[in-house]
């Protein structure tokens, strides 16, 4: 009855080869390729992230030959909607940040959400040359703009496998799950900001000087504007009105939105998501536990934008397009930053109480990569293939690093979670002395 609807308003754009007719196809089938991956249980085994399932079923539409002829989508039409999927991923990890939290934790906090994204992205950007052959007179600012894509970690992963621990009464003593779940919103800012900032500047015209003034130029508009529109949020709309969870839901979904595809219009790339940020940092502070039923309405959302996401990203991948030795450079590369990663995070959690068996549980946990991944590797690519195309053939080396990076870690993560958790992390369930916990963490 959609399609019917689509094919009467429409005509053509829902039959076999329009827009709406392969999104359509893509979001189904990366909505049943989630499905079927939550209803496959292996005894002894932790459940797979359904994004993998998602993620599968794209790559399979694009390359089946009959299949991947009829169902397309216009980059333009696939470009929005992962913008927008990223608005909706900005806003749920801006009000997903608890003050408390990141007041008590604060130091190891941000070691941990920056420290490990930064090593990787550098490390990536440095075997870049080597492994992938980028040149090296611009070469390692590119490489740091498409390695922000890997630096990133997945909270669609290591949020529910941190709160199935924590609800089992693992790791609550020391506060492991709750740290890894503050991070992880705060890692994902980190990639994303250091994305737009680097590839700003590697995109823009004029000299290196310039372009860094531009970019703190957008920086500053974003946070300003972001401040400013997180007040506006706290009285309107009024607390006096009905369903008042809904239209500040819809108020700010509409607003960041308008923030971020709106400064991509007017070529300020940066300034949109930190805008985002912003507003719903302060906004969530302000509305307190109420906050919850905005969430819940977001994370709807997220649900009808994450088989699009993933299944969009999928069909970007095809295999007749890859070099025979591609898929190699790309699986060396992301290793070895992977490697760099995990040992910056063992390093970086020294001090801070954790024994050396905790330690290693926190840095296989900050593995995984998803959510961040499937919105930048499309967009490195699309930005090179319109300001730069003689840049293409590395930014679709960067996409398959994207696709391979979800692939393997996000699997491989939720399974080594899963398995070492009980196996390393103390029990210690008693809900008076859990002092380090999130408030209300379902609306992840």
């Amino acid at each position: 009855m959609i399609w019917c609807i689509m094919w009467s308003c429409s005509g053509s754009e829902a039959l076999p080869g329009g827009n709406l007719f392969g999104l359509l196809i893509i979001f189904y089938s990366a909505f049943l390729g989630g499905k079927l991956l939550e209803i496959i249980r292996i005894p002894s085994v932790p459940p797979l992230p359904p994004l993998l399932g998602m993620l599968l079923a794209g790559f399979i539409i694009r390359n089946i030959p009959f299949i991947s002829d009829h169902v397309r989508v216009q980059t333009k039409w696939s470009s929005t909607l992962r913008n927008t999927a990223l608005t909706v991923i900005l806003i749920r990890a801006g009000l997903g940040l608890d003050p408390q939290a990141l007041k008590t934790l604060k130091k190891v906090c941000l070691r941990l959400s920056m420290g490990p994204c930064l090593m990787e992205a550098c490390s990536a950007a440095f075997f870049s040359h080597f492994i992938m052959k980028f040149p090296w007179h611009w070469g390692f600012l590119l490489g740091l703009s498409f390695s922000f894509v890997l630096g990133a970690v997945s909270p669609a992963v290591v949020v529910p496998s941190m709160l199935s621990l924590q609800e089992r009464g693992y790791g609550i003593e020391k506060g492991i799950p709750t740290l890894l779940i503050a991070a992880s919103s705060l890692d994902d800012i980190v990639a994303i900001t250091g994305f737009n900032t680097c590839m700003s500047i590697v995109f823009s015209e004029g000299g290196i000087i310039n372009n860094i003034l531009s970019s703190v130029r957008d920086v500053f508009i974003g946070v300003l504007a972001g401040i400013i529109l997180g007040f506006f949020v706290h009285y309107f709309p009024s607390e006096d009105q009905e369903k008042l969870p809904s239209k500040r839901a819809f108020l700010i979904l509409c607003i960041c939105v308008s923030a971020v595809l709106g400064s991509q219009r007017i070529g300020l790339h940066a300034s949109g998501g930190l805008c985002t940020l912003m507003l719903t940092f302060i906004a969530g502070k302000k509305w307190s536990k109420e906050k919850i039923g905005v969430q819940k309405i977001l994370a709807n959302t997220w649900n009808i934008f994450q088989p699009l996401l993933f299944g969009l990203v999928g069909s970007e991948v095809s295999v007749s397009a890859l070099e025979p030795n591609t898929i190699g450079i790309c699986v060396a590369t992301m290793s070895s930053a992977l490697c760099v990663r995990i040992l910056t995070t063992y390093v970086l959690m020294s001090f801070a109480g954790f024994s050396s068996k905790e330690k290693i549980f926190i840095a296989l946990s900050w593995m995984p990569k998803a959510t961040v991944q499937a919105v930048l590797g499309p967009l490195a690519l699309e930005t090179a293939r319109v300001s730069a195309p003689h840049l293409e053939s590395y930014a679709r080396n960067v996409m398959t690093i994207a696709f391979l990076a979800i692939l393997i870690t996000a699997p491989n993560g939720a399974l080594l979670i899963g398995l070492l958790g009980p196996k390393i992390l103390a029990r210690h369930y008693d809900p008076r002395k859990l002092k380090l916990q999130l408030s209300d963490l379902a609306h992840h």
